[in-house]
């Protein structure tokens, strides 16, 4: 409805006659045309019929001035739509003497349009006010003089050193060179705890720094960060279009067509072949255009398809298009990748056995200075173990690395390894090699890592295990409730590691050791085993975005979780999780299925207005109880109203508590922050 109206309110020109024709512009014209009418009705009961009547005439012309203006715009562009539609019932209403009926379709009708327009402006504010987290500064290092100096974020380029002060926001995307801080990436995540970052970590535009000054490196200039990419991946998403809606796309002018040639074909029955006064045939055709105007119909779906997008994008999850939703509310069965997606694709520290270490400490200490210079995942997980325990690194001299097999050097004077069990055994004390072997066994048969320190006849295991992502323990529970099983895991792990995992989380199975035409293989299975169920059931995949790609592709819906910096997971996938909390999957089943719910019964209100209205306007007008024109405007501009109400209710969909939004983010930021943070909350009830 409202085709040829301008998009959004802020592509109105800023002039008093570019605000007539915004939303909030209609909004007010029919309010004040409302208003008349009830001015004209009261005149009318007290005897001042000639006033009331003019009251009658003015809100009519008001609704004209906004309804003439689309249906001429709609025509131009020679397009027959409903504005088209109910220009013209309008003006054969006044042209019959009932201005009042004429005034009052319009009145409906300007308001439902301005209330459908401020609805998608609302749909689309959540997202465009990330905008406003975008600072218009940043402090830069000034080579030739090494002070920081206030510059536009436009300006920075990959490489350029900015300090970022505690409260304020990230300009562009980042590394961490020096300083440690908690930052607040609720605007990317949906997540409401900041994330600990130091040297090395990366953090991303739009985010608040809530903790210490930081140095950071510039990586990506200010077009290309994950914010805008993020805003650029909803903005293409929102203008996508479901199957229903590309089908009420294509035949909303065959229809609007249809609807005004039964018009006029009902004219002329009623009133040549079944001898009924022209005044009166003629009100019954034109009864019946209003009625059967598609008005709601057309708006049923993108409506409450933009209300999801962009309540799943203040939840961090990106929707793209309402194809994705579709297919994400009919799933059925669902299979996980294990490293990087069950699991956070890291290894960690976990048990230190110091089986002949007179003490652990000393131990891991040996262990951080053997892996100082290595980037390898357990090198970081053994260095970071130690950091967390206030360790530091014992002095190695003579560092060497033999790849697959570990590290070695010297430790005051004497040699020393960490790696397997072969290429550490030489320097493990022979009345210890048994023991090493069994810690070793116990640990590889639960599925997790075990590496040997080996140092001046003391011998010790470190275990290392990839820890779960958070919610992994609920979530297979969640959605076994909401009859999607099985529940499944695919990974190039060994069976061992794979097994650990399934069971300490739950799943349904998994298979082990599948290279990418293996994963691809059990996703068509899987496809197969549901369509048997659910002939209109689908089967998703939920990976990393890189490694998973073939079966991302196989699947019915796909969906990537990652870093908010991973391009790959913003491109990849019909859906990508931002958040780390793998409770953002059921939440977002529950979001795609409440919004098919929604357009469902959109549709169903509007096809149900459309077909009672349309039968009691012709049976009644052949019974002699006529459908009063009023009462046939009240129920289609009634129904428009109704659907757009219904889908602003999706912006309300409730998040569960470790999926908070952006609104709750921890207090104490720096009252600008406070207020660009409010900012992304959308104020449905202003509407």
């Amino acid at each position: 409805m409202n085709a040829s109206s301008p998009p959004a309110e802020t592509a109105t020109p800023r002039t008093p006659l570019g605000w007539l024709f915004s939303a909030h512009g209609e909004l007010a014209s029919s309010l004040v045309a409302g208003l008349l009418l009830v001015v004209g009705f009261v005149l009318g009961l007290v005897g001042l019929t000639e006033l009331g009547q003019a009251a009658y005439w003015l809100s009519l012309g008001i609704g004209l001035v906004h309804g003439v203006r689309t249906a001429v715009a709609s025509l131009a562009k020679r397009t027959f739509d409903i504005d088209v539609l109910m220009a013209v019932a309008a003006i054969l209403a006044a042209v019959m003497g009932r201005p009042a009926e004429g005034a009052m379709l319009l009145f409906l009708f300007v308001l439902a349009g301005a209330l459908e327009e401020l609805a998608m402006q609302r749909t689309t504010r959540a997202v465009e006010a990330l905008h406003k987290l975008m600072p218009t500064k940043a402090l830069a290092l000034d080579e030739s003089s090494g002070e920081f100096v206030e510059v536009a974020p436009e300006s920075l380029v990959p490489g350029r050193v900015l300090k970022i002060l505690p409260g304020e926001l990230v300009p562009v995307d980042a590394v961490v060179l020096d300083g440690q801080s908690s930052v607040n990436q609720a605007s990317l995540t949906g997540e409401s705890m900041p994330r600990t970052v130091g040297p090395g970590d990366d953090v991303y535009a739009g985010t608040v720094n809530v903790g210490d000054p930081l140095r950071v490196r510039v990586t990506r200039p200010a077009a290309e960060s994950s914010l805008q990419r993020i805003l650029d991946l909803v903005t293409r998403a929102q203008q996508q279009r479901q199957p229903v809606q590309r089908f009420i796309d294509r035949f909303s002018q065959p229809y609007a067509l249809t609807v005004m040639g039964v018009s006029v074909a009902v004219l002329l029955i009623w009133w040549l072949g079944l001898g009924e006064p022209l005044p009166s045939a003629a009100y019954t055709a034109i009864t019946l255009l209003i009625v059967m105007s598609p008005c709601a119909v057309i708006i049923a779906t993108p409506t409450a398809t933009l209300a999801a997008i962009a309540r799943g994008a203040r939840g961090g999850v990106l929707f793209k298009g309402g194809q994705a939703i579709q297919r994400l509310a009919r799933l059925r069965a669902i299979a996980f990748d294990k490293t990087g997606t069950l699991t956070v694709g890291r290894p960690r520290v976990e048990q230190l056995h110091a089986v002949g270490w007179s003490d652990s400490a000393a131990l891991l200490r040996a262990a951080a200075g053997l892996e100082q210079d290595s980037t390898h995942p357990i090198a970081v997980a053994i260095r970071e173990e130690a950091a967390r325990l206030g360790l530091d690194p014992a002095p190695v001299h003579q560092p060497g690395f033999t790849p697959g097999r570990g590290v070695s050097g010297e430790i005051a004077g004497l040699p020393a390894r960490l790696g397997n069990e072969p290429f550490t055994s030489e320097l493990v004390p022979v009345c210890l090699r048994e023991r090493v072997h069994e810690v070793l066994s116990g640990v590889q048969s639960t599925g997790q890592i075990g590496v040997v320190v080996a140092h001046d006849q003391q011998a010790g295991v470190i275990v290392l295990a990839d820890s779960p992502r958070p919610g992994a323990h609920t979530l297979v529970r969640e959605l076994h409730a909401m009859n999607i099983r099985p529940v499944i895991m695919l990974t190039g792990d060994n069976a061992l590691t794979a097994k650990s995992v399934a069971e300490s989380l739950g799943l349904d199975r998994y298979r082990a050791q599948c290279l990418p035409e293996d994963k691809v293989t059990a996703i068509q299975e899987l496809k197969a085993e549901v369509r048997r169920r659910d002939p209109r059931g689908g089967a998703g995949v939920i990976g990393d975005g890189v490694n998973d790609a073939p079966a991302l592709a196989a699947a019915d819906v796909s969906i990537a979780i990652g870093s908010i910096g991973s391009d790959a997971a913003l491109e990849s996938a019909d859906i990508v999780l931002l958040s780390d909390d793998l409770g953002t999957v059921p939440w977002a089943v529950g979001l795609a299925r409440r919004a098919t719910r929604t357009i469902q019964i959109n549709l169903s209100v509007a096809l149900g207005v459309i077909v009672v209205m349309g039968a009691a306007t012709l049976i009644g007008s052949r019974t002699g109880r006529p459908v009063p024109m009023w009462l046939g405007v009240l129920g289609h501009e009634g129904g428009t109203i109704l659907v757009v109400a219904h889908s602003l209710l999706l912006m309300l969909y409730r998040s569960p508590e470790h999926v908070q939004s952006i609104t709750q983010a921890p207090a104490g930021l720096r009252p600008a922050t406070d207020a660009a943070v409010s900012a992304i909350e959308p104020s449905i009830l202003n509407v």
